[in-house]
């Protein structure tokens, strides 16, 4: 009798250590463990690197918003110079172009363009007869110029809106007083073009190149196609328990944002967390792209290259009202885990004082719709150190400090090997991890990274040693890590390519752990139930006890059945 007792307790005993086990990998899942994430990059802010294709059909698509130009007169051989980069006259006279001789294009239609300096002022004329100047400093239809282009070469005409064409004068000025209209020889009025920099294709250069209606309709086939709820169930699949999902600023003026955006991003999101949601899936909502741009680059939305968002109060405060949208609309939503206030500001343009003033506010913010979301501030992208973040007292709960890790964007990782590249990782960037980690501040999120190296070269098992190396590296950050992006036509930024072909291998998933514990539990109750059957025949009369048995087992082995 003692022996088949203590064959019951033992049983008990398993059983109620399965169900506990159990109970914390669930909470796990459900946000209590790390994050084992994946960004949505060019779903709901456009990249145009990331899917080139959006950007087929628009006219003079090399002629875009921030487009840096420079013009050489064929017949003097000399560059259009705004002097002193601006707020004078402009020459032709330069023999070689810098800075003073390019031009960023603010485009008004397919052929009508502003001409912004390195200044910032802007290419004016007054009419016919009148010498260019470089002192505007809002562009207007006095600003603006035609450009007629050659279809065999790069030569190209200016003219005003009245119709007077500009050419380089004998006294090498820039005057809109050539008589009648221009052939393509050599003559005073043909200059030669020369892109020199076309490196922007976001948001803004999208909707102003398509122009409002067929960019609604090119944006509305793209987010209703790029992203889907069969991507969160592949995602669920392979063990990713959290999205970082970039967000314009506009979102919150959805849907009628002012131009040249294009409405549609909240729905998008709105599904984007009701997918999440099926999928057992968290959402992180990322301000990718804040007004006047916080970086200058296409992926902020920046109309020319520019970074004006931490020199203008409008841009910061519309800012924190992007930001309290969309507290208030998902912090009770089951599948909200936190909001990243800004993305990527630049440490040269974006200043340590009003960055910590701005995640301040936007930490209070957060805090009025939810006492426990994450509130995830970004490191100032350069040379910055994330350390100045720890020491900045932003909030005192639920801090997160996200890190992005690339082995690119700099000379010194051009000739490195691919041993090299995985001795950088677990010689730098452990060592950054762990110092951050010990800092006893903020959790780490290392919020991008990608399995990618500055190299041509590269295996197979060559990009599977490196992506081993950085998950086990960044698996170390306290909060989590998420890869950088989902879909990319770069194979190598894809993560669903990596998956699929064998190129990052994550190792289980934490979600496989439950079907094998609860066949475990099935068992336990199994033997839960040969060790009471000896007492059920000598005392037959406790059928209260018997039929508790018999409703618990029948429910484990339903689940056993579920699972296996």
């Amino acid at each position: 009798m003692e022996v088949i007792i203590c064959k019951w307790v033992h049983a008990l005993l398993l059983c109620c250590y399965l169900f506990s086990f159990v109970a914390d990998s669930v909470e796990m899942l459900n946000g209590g463990g790390k994050v084992r994430g994946v960004n949505l990059g060019g779903w709901l802010v456009v990249e145009g690197w990331i899917k080139p294709s959006l950007f087929d059909g628009i006219p003079n698509g090399d002629m875009l918003d921030g487009t840096q130009v420079q013009f050489k007169s064929v017949t003097l051989q000399k560059y259009v110079a705004a002097e002193n980069g601006g707020g004078l006259n402009v020459s032709v006279d330069r023999e070689a172009p810098s800075s003073w001789e390019t031009f960023r294009l603010w485009r008004v239609s397919e052929a009508e363009f502003q001409f912004r300096t390195s200044g910032g002022q802007f290419l004016s004329c007054d009419g016919q007869g009148s010498s260019v100047s470089a002192m505007a400093e809002s562009p207007s239809t006095t600003e603006t110029f035609y450009v007629e282009r050659n279809n065999i070469n790069s030569r190209v005409h200016i003219r005003l809106l009245s119709g007077s064409y500009v050419q380089a004068s004998s006294s090498y000025q820039l005057r809109a007083d050539y008589p009648g209209k221009p052939g393509w020889d050599d003559n005073m009025a043909t200059f030669e073009m020369i892109i020199v920099s076309n490196n922007l294709h976001g948001d803004y250069q999208l909707a102003n190149g398509y122009g409002h209606d067929k960019a609604a309709e090119v944006l509305k086939r793209h987010r209703s196609t790029f992203i889907t709820a069969e991507d969160f169930n592949f995602l669920s699949n392979h063990g990713i328990n959290a999205v970082r999902i970039p967000v314009g600023w506009w979102i919150s003026l959805d849907p009628n944002p002012p131009a040249p955006f294009i409405g549609g991003t909240l729905a998008a999101l709105d599904n984007a967390f009701l997918w999440a949601q099926d999928y057992n899936i968290k959402c992180i909502i990322d301000l990718h792209a804040a007004p006047g741009s916080q970086n200058g680059m296409e992926h902020s939305a920046s109309k020319d290259g520019s970074t004006d968002w931490p020199t203008s109060s409008e841009h910061i405060s519309q800012s924190l009202d992007a930001i309290n949208f969309l507290a208030s609309r998902y912090a009770k939503h089951p599948a909200f885990l936190g909001i990243e206030l800004l993305n990527e500001p630049s440490d040269s343009e974006v200043p340590l004082n009003v960055l910590v003033s701005y995640y301040s506010k936007g930490y209070q913010i957060v805090r009025k719709y939810s006492s426990t979301a994450y509130v995830i501030i970004c490191q100032r992208i350069g040379n910055a150190d994330p350390m100045e973040l720890f020491q900045a007292n932003i909030g005192s709960s639920n801090i997160v400090v996200d890190l992005h890790y690339y082995n690119l964007f700099d000379n010194f990782f051009v000739n490195l090997s691919v041993i090299e590249n995985i001795e950088y990782i677990y010689k730098r960037r452990q060592s950054q991890l762990q110092s951050l980690n010990r800092a006893n501040g903020p959790l780490l999120f290392i919020g991008e990274w990608v399995n990618e190296m500055s190299l041509t070269n590269a295996s197979q098992f060559d990009y599977q040693d490196f992506g081993r190396s950085q998950l086990e590296v960044y698996s170390e950050a306290s909060f989590g890590w998420a890869y950088w992006t989902l879909k990319n036509d770069r194979k190598h930024w894809d993560f669903e390519w990596n998956i699929q072909n064998g190129y990052l291998q994550l190792g289980d998933s934490p979600n496989k752990n439950i079907p094998s514990i609860v066949q475990l539990l099935a068992l336990s109750c199994w033997m839960l139930s040969v060790a009471s059957d000896s007492v059920t025949w000598r005392n037959k009369t406790d059928k209260r006890r018997e039929g508790g048995r018999e409703g618990l087992c029948g429910t484990l082995e339903l689940l056993y059945n579920i699972y296996s």
